[in-house]
């Protein structure tokens, strides 16, 4: 089997991660967090969203949080924003990178964007505009790529379609996601061999959640198709407010330690990161959801 030598690891716990938490954080806590992760070698850091407060008041202080991560040492910080609004709020703040979503299921765009996919897809296509005009690198999110809270099972054939929507959009590249933390093996290898039969894999990330305890077997089954680029959160944060029960993305933690055996390259130092696990989760009240995490500190305090 031919692995990819590397792996871009894409950090979503500012973001997906803190935006199902019921603890706010402040803008320097939401700082020391996004800081933290940076210091364990993470490049691609999700650092907030331009939403709605009232839909989403875990992200109502991202914009000071962006104007004050300009002083950073510069990994890619980036931003989801949902319509044209919230992308001139994330120009305003001089974000590096967007992300984009669109939903793979009608019901879930309706109730999660308040739109159809049609109209979901219009919207990204005004953000390309203005991420165009202003140089900023776009990346598409699809949800509910698996399976769908309303409608059930997806079809792998609606997905790769709005990947195109994606791509023919100016996304540099889409991110699959498993928003319920449903997929299986079988079901990522059905979903990756469709998209993949017109759509690149380095064109490609997985962003799956770890709901049923499935997502590391899902990431070997992307890595096996070819995908370099995951998603995670630390201590396995977050996730999703319109997904009732889905838990966070595959934690960080756990997902090094897998590529780490595997002799791929993260960049990313893994004793470092447990500790920031460790005390984000304490900080939000929690427990780690991170298995390596967990066992890592304990075998710490046990020396």
């Amino acid at each position: 089997m031919n692995y990819p030598s590397s792996v871009k690891i894409v950090e979503v716990g500012p973001r997906d991660g803190l935006q199902n938490e019921k603890l706010c954080l402040t803008v320097q806590e939401k700082l020391w967090l996004i800081d933290a992760l940076s210091q364990c070698g993470l490049r691609h850091i999700e650092a907030g969203s331009f939403v709605s407060p009232s839909k989403v008041p875990q992200m109502d202080n991202t914009d000071e949080v962006f104007l004050k991560l300009k002083h950073f040492e510069k990994p890619v910080y980036s931003a989801l924003v949902p319509n044209t609004s919230g992308m001139k709020r994330a120009i305003a703040c001089q974000v590096n990178e967007v992300a984009v979503i669109v939903s793979a299921s009608e019901a879930f765009s309706k109730n999660n964007l308040n739109c159809s996919i049609a109209q979901s897809v219009e919207r990204i296509t005004q953000i390309a505009s203005l991420a165009t005009q202003f140089d900023i690198p776009l990346r598409g999110y699809v949800s509910c790529a698996v399976d769908c809270p309303y409608e059930g099972a997806v079809s792998p054939a609606t997905v790769l379609v709005l990947c195109e929507s994606l791509l023919a959009a100016g996304c540099k590249e889409i991110s699959l996601g498993d928003t319920l933390g449903t997929a299986t093996a079988i079901k990522t290898s059905r979903l990756l061999s469709q998209v993949l039969s017109r759509i690149s894999a380095d064109k490609l990330a997985l962003h799956m959640h770890n709901t049923y305890g499935q997502a590391l077997a899902n990431v070997l089954v992307g890595l096996q198709h070819g995908i370099a680029t995951f998603d995670s959160s630390v201590a396995g944060l977050g996730g999703c407010p319109f997904a009732k029960g889905a838990t966070g993305n595959v934690a960080t933690e756990d997902l090094v330690y897998l590529l780490n055996d595997m002799g791929i390259e993260t960049g990313v130092n893994l004793s470092t990161l447990t500790l920031v696990g460790d005390k984000i989760s304490k900080l939000l009240q929690r427990s780690n959801e991170s298995k390596v995490g967990k066992a890592m500190i304990a075998k710490q305090r046990s020396h």
